[in-house]
């Protein structure tokens, strides 16, 4: 690395590097190396700027970061005005509950917007002599620079001021405790997403994680309308409404009050105590409690440190079969009929047919099965369409829809979780993308593969999608039906056809053993959402105005001849896209072979 050469870098010998190396993570060669990170980090800034790609990355960048920024003033502002209407009230035993919900926030951001945030891959500092105090403290120096941070950090803040403003005596305490706490959710976030990253790093994990995502999906759906019927079944009136809550109140009081004995010893309810107790005079009891928050720390930060000291001392895990293994399974070749092996194998059709299309569609859905960050992308917005369409039942009967347009508004949220798998359908290919320039088959044929297979499950998802949300509103009007139907008519080839270019012209490695650090897809990201937020702006136009016609039949023709131009401009783009990879072709396989 440029510029880790130590102070004495002219007659520095072995002994003398070893000498540095023991200077702790603040000596003469651990400060060398955090400027060399930093002179790293700036070229590599200002070298994307020589290029119009990392000019729509950087802006792509500066508009999220503003939209992260604005969406932590408001959740500030939100827990500094509740947290001010509690402290004034005197009302400390709802504190907890702000706690807890920053807390929440804390971890699940991150989840959230893992397709969407870039992160700098430390793992390349293991090749150089870094003290692990080094590689530590830089890996949670780049996690502060995470938006879940900065979410949090905000948040802490409104707690913050709304504890000032309203009794400025437990400012100084309040200051003490948050930090404590902030510094606990930034190691707790950090390593969740170590931990998790080692898991997803091997295959048979990595399809248990994805096992275990789905099922936990699916068991939300379930449970979603299981909570409605039993919250609107057999509501009648003021008085069933009351009596129905003194009974809840009385069978789930003493759970509460078990949960509550619980919670005071977790890491929120720790941080409210505290507080509690300096409103009570006692701050001895009050810096224990600290104290034990301080632990829980201490506890996370050391989980997070045996993490990274199994890649410090060199554990490489990846899908490759194990050693054992993999020397078993070429004496079980050598020792067979290699010649029949293969001719039976040569004579065993293909599940999904012959020929280049049903080549690259097997090969896809294998990766498919193993990427859970597409995965998750795919699912997640099944559960929206049961937690949205809630927003339209009214205190009737779950059969009767409320909203005659709720259906296709619910088939949004299910297509906008294939921005990644329409927008960037080279991300899985990595080092393989060199194979389809020196195969035969044209780019062509590949694109048309993928799109086919990329259809097929959107129009699976979106069926899945519109079971759900019939089963959820009731049976929407025929024509209504007809209407979304017609949509997606158009919108399936026009976000192929878009999707297609943007692989093409802004790709980006999608690593399976990640769900974060998706080097490369900030400017792809938000161009892309801007170009799906443009179709269903031409959708949103086409069914107002059948609604302010009060004909919604008219919707369908409009639709078909849209989708038939949408048609016309996907084959387009599928003929020129040879042309288009060839000259791209340098640019395509530097993206996608890029270390993620």
């Amino acid at each position: 690395m440029a510029g880790v050469s130590g102070p004495d870098s002219a007659g520095a010998t072995a002994e003398a590097a070893a000498l540095d190396l023991s200077g702790g993570v603040l000596g003469p060669l651990a400060r060398a190396q955090y400027g060399a990170m930093f002179r790293l980090r700036r070229e590599m800034f200002l070298t994307g700027l020589r290029s119009i790609h990392g000019i729509l990355d950087l802006g792509a960048t500066g508009i999220a970061w503003l939209i992260y920024l604005a969406l932590g003033l408001l959740l500030g502002a939100g827990m500094g005005v509740a947290t001010y209407a509690l402290v004034a009230e005197a009302q400390w035993r709802f504190l907890p509950i702000l706690f807890w919900v920053l807390c929440f926030l804390w971890q699940m951001i991150p989840v959230m917007l893992a397709s969407y945030q870039e992160q700098f891959d430390l793992g390349i500092l293991l090749r150089f002599p870094v003290r692990f105090g080094s590689y530590y403290l830089l890996y949670l120096v780049f996690g502060l620079l995470d938006v879940s941070t900065l979410l949090g950090g905000v948040g802490c803040l409104g707690v913050l001021l709304g504890i000032g403003f309203s009794r400025p005596d437990l400012l100084a305490w309040a200051t003490l405790a948050l930090a404590v706490f902030a510094v606990f959710n930034i190691l707790l976030v950090r390593a969740i997403f170590a931990w998790i990253e080692r898991w997803l790093r091997q295959r048979r994990t990595r399809e248990i994680l994805g096992a275990i995502f789905m099922i936990a999906l699916l068991s939300m759906q379930l449970l979603n309308p299981a909570i409605y019927q039993k919250q609107h079944g057999g509501r009648s009136g003021p008085q069933q409404q009351a009596e129905q809550f003194r009974e809840a109140k009385a069978h789930y009081a003493p759970l509460l009050k078990r949960a509550n004995g619980v919670q005071r010893w977790l890491p929120p309810g720790l941080a409210a105590q505290a507080l509690l107790e300096s409103v009570n005079r006692q701050p001895v009891n009050g810096l224990g409690l600290l104290g034990v928050l301080a632990g829980y720390a201490v506890l996370v930060g050391g989980l997070l440190a045996l993490r990274l000291k199994a890649e410090y001392r060199g554990e490489n895990l990846s899908v490759a079969p194990a050693r054992d293994k993999a020397v078993l399974a070429r004496g079980k070749a050598v020792s067979g009929l290699p010649g029949r092996a293969n001719a039976e194998r040569a004579g065993t059709p293909s599940p999904t047919g012959s020929g280049p299309i049903a080549a690259v569609m097997e090969k896809d859905v294998r990766a498919l099965l193993r990427t859970l960050p597409l995965l998750y992308a795919i699912g997640a917005p099944l559960l929206l369409v049961l937690v949205f369409s809630t927003v339209f039942l009214k205190n009737g009967p779950a059969q009767t829809p409320v909203f005659p347009l709720a259906l296709p508004i619910c088939m949004v949220y299910a297509q906008l979780g294939f921005t990644q798998v329409f927008y960037n359908n080279m991300g899985t290919e990595g080092a393989g993308i060199q194979l389809f320039f020196l195969s035969p088959t044209p780019f062509r044929t590949i694109l048309l593969a993928k799109n086919l297979l990329h259809g097929v499950l959107f129009c699976v998802v979106a069926l899945v999608a519109g079971v759900l949300a019939i089963l959820r509103l009731g049976v929407p009007d025929v024509a209504v039906v007809a209407a979304t139907g017609a949509w997606l008519l158009f919108s399936l080839p026009c976000n192929l056809a878009a999707g297609d270019i943007f692989s093409i012209k802004m790709p980006y490695r999608v690593n399976p053993g990640r769900i974060s650090r998706q080097r490369g897809s900030q400017a792809n990201a938000l161009l892309s959402l801007l170009v799906q937020l443009g179709f269903l702006a031409i959708g949103a136009s086409v069914f107002a105005l059948s609604w302010f016609l009060e004909n919604m039949w008219l919707a369908v023709p409009i639709f078909i001849v849209l989708a038939a131009g949408a048609m016309f401009v996907w084959k387009r783009v599928l003929d020129n896209s040879d042309a288009l990879a060839n000259e791209r072709r340098d640019e395509l396989m530097a993206a996608l072979m890029k270390e993620s």
